[in-house]
């Protein structure tokens, strides 16, 4: 299936919630795909996103709604009878207070599903039989690696490797802004500490 990325615009730059009522709506793993599928695409229909999930046109309404009702999709522009998707916002982030253990377990599910996403698309995209062109090969990254820090050093690492990413801001939804021979990646990125050394 041959898909073109449209280049819907979200109504707001980004979105940042501890809200218990946004963290619970995420709490499905179809609607983490869906996200997923938006933030790729730009925007989709009910009925493309069920081809790509596998899921029932219903049920992807039915989702959507609840996305929608959240604040985290919202209506793109018809195309004749089509009625598409589109993320709201351009980044997420969810931040939980850390006062509520409730919330920071909500938000742990959420993260987790997210994890489980991009690992199975790394997964499927490692163990692809295709051969890449060795400048590509030469591109693609998995590694891991340990750090002893304090809570504030690591936290001021995932600022400063998230900073990094500032330089490509804009190239999702501003094709002039990509040099020739871009494509689109991704990166999963993850810091924590073992909790048996907190």
């Amino acid at each position: 299936m041959t898909e073109t990325k449209r280049t819907s615009t979200p109504s707001q730059e980004s979105l940042t919630t501890s809200d218990p009522a946004m963290l619970r709506a995420l709490a499905h793993p179809l609607r983490i795909e869906i996200l997923a599928i938006l933030d790729e695409i730009g925007e989709a229909t009910a009925s493309e996103i069920a081809t790509r999930t596998g899921q029932t046109v219903a049920n992807c309404s039915f989702h959507l709604r609840s996305l929608e009702k959240a604040g985290y999709v919202e209506r793109a522009e018809p195309r004749g009878r089509e009625k598409p998707w589109r993320p709201a916002h351009r980044k997420r982030s969810i931040e939980p207070d850390p006062d509520d253990a409730t919330a920071v377990r909500q938000s742990g599910v959420i993260s987790a599903g997210y994890v489980q996403h991009e690992a199975a698309r790394l997964t499927e995209f490692l163990t692809d039989p295709r051969p890449l062109p060795p400048e590509w090969v030469r591109a693609v990254t998995v590694s891991t690696a340990g750090v002893w820090a304090t809570a504030a050093e690591m936290e001021q690492l995932s600022h400063d490797v998230l900073a990094l990413l500032e330089r490509f801001a804009g190239r999702s939804t501003d094709p002039t802004l990509r040099p020739e021979g871009a494509v689109r990646g991704h990166m999963l990125l993850t810091l924590n500490p073992e909790r048996d050394s907190i």
